[in-house]
Formats: C-alpha cells, sequence, structure tokens
C-alpha cells in the first residue's frame, strides 16, 4: 500500500515540530536539526518539514512505495499522465537511502515518488552530483534529463555529466 507524502520548508523547525506533533497527536519518527518526519497512519501519510534554506511553503509532494514493483507501477503510471520522468536510483535524502522518480504537473507542482530501502546519516550526499541542489532533496524537474545508464547513481543536470 502506498503513502501520501507532503514535504514543507519552514523558517523555525522548532516551533513547526510543536506545531505538527500537537496536530498529529504524535511526535516526529524522525527528528534532526534540519529536518522532522512523521510517518503517520490516520490519515496514511508520510509528513516531513525542514529547515534547510529555501522559501517556507510547500516544496514538493508525493508517494511513498512500499515496494521497488509498487514504484515502477507509478512510475507507468506518471508516464502514461504524460509527465517527464527523472529517476534516481540508490540517492540519500531526507536521511534516507531511496530509489526516486520526479516529475512536476502542469501547475509546476513537483511530484516524488520513492521506495525507501534504508537510513542514512546525512540530510542528502554532499559528495554526489545528483538531481538535487544540495540544500533540498527535490529537483528542478525542468532542467534535469533523464539518465542514460540504468543503474547508475543519480541524474544529473541537463549540463551535468549524463
Amino acid at each position: 500500500m502506498n503513502r501520501f507524502h507532503v514535504h514543507l520548508n519552514v523558517a523555525d523547525l522548532a516551533s513547526s515540530v510543536r506545531f505538527y506533533s500537537e496536530l498529529f497527536a504524535s511526535q516526529p519518527t524522525v527528528l534532526k536539526d534540519d529536518y522532522a518526519k512523521w510517518m503517520l497512519e490516520d490519515p496514511r501519510v508520510n509528513f516531513a518539514i525542514s529547515n534547510t534554506g529555501r522559501a517556507p511553503g510547500i516544496d514538493h509532494l508525493g508517494i511513498q512505495a512500499e515496494s521497488g514493483d509498487e514504484l515502477a507501477e507509478l512510475g507507468h503510471r506518471l508516464d502514461a499522465a504524460g509527465g517527464s520522468l527523472v529517476p534516481e536510483e540508490a540517492t540519500v535524502c531526507c536521511y534516507a537511502k531511496s530509489d526516486k522518480l520526479w516529475t512536476e504537473d502542469p501547475q509546476g507542482t513537483r511530484w516524488e515518488t520513492f521506495h525507501t530501502v534504508g537510513e542514512a546519516t546525512s540530510y542528502y550526499a554532499a559528495d554526489s552530483a545528483c538531481a538535487t541542489d544540495g540544500a533540498s532533496c527535490s529537483p528542478d524537474v525542468r532542467a534535469m534529463k533523464p539518465k542514460v545508464d540504468k543503474g547508475s547513481p543519480c541524474c544529473a543536470p541537463a549540463s551535468g555529466c549524463c
């Protein structure tokens, strides 16, 4: 079963953690100096907030798949919807290791579909050339091109190495 994902950029992480902990009647499942995440069952959502220097507001929406097969099915559905897909495999983002597919809806809202395969010790992989801008884990999909070789660790900007 998939889980809806919302990621907000916040100006004050501590006050936002207090607010959302009260709203959800639950403490974060992950709490770092720049990031917090609640894995809620009612509603079934992966709700994340971060304070990484981006403007406050919605960073991206998404769907968290529970398996690689579910991620592949979401990829087929996104492809049928007509969006450009930007895959990232074996990426580190938001203190997790994941395989991802990024796209944008017709309004320009970024959508991340992903399957988490493990935990990470950092917010993002600072030494990678992934699609992310280093301060967040959501690429500018319009500036991206899909990977050429399946199995490479990540995507690169259109002017990048791939």
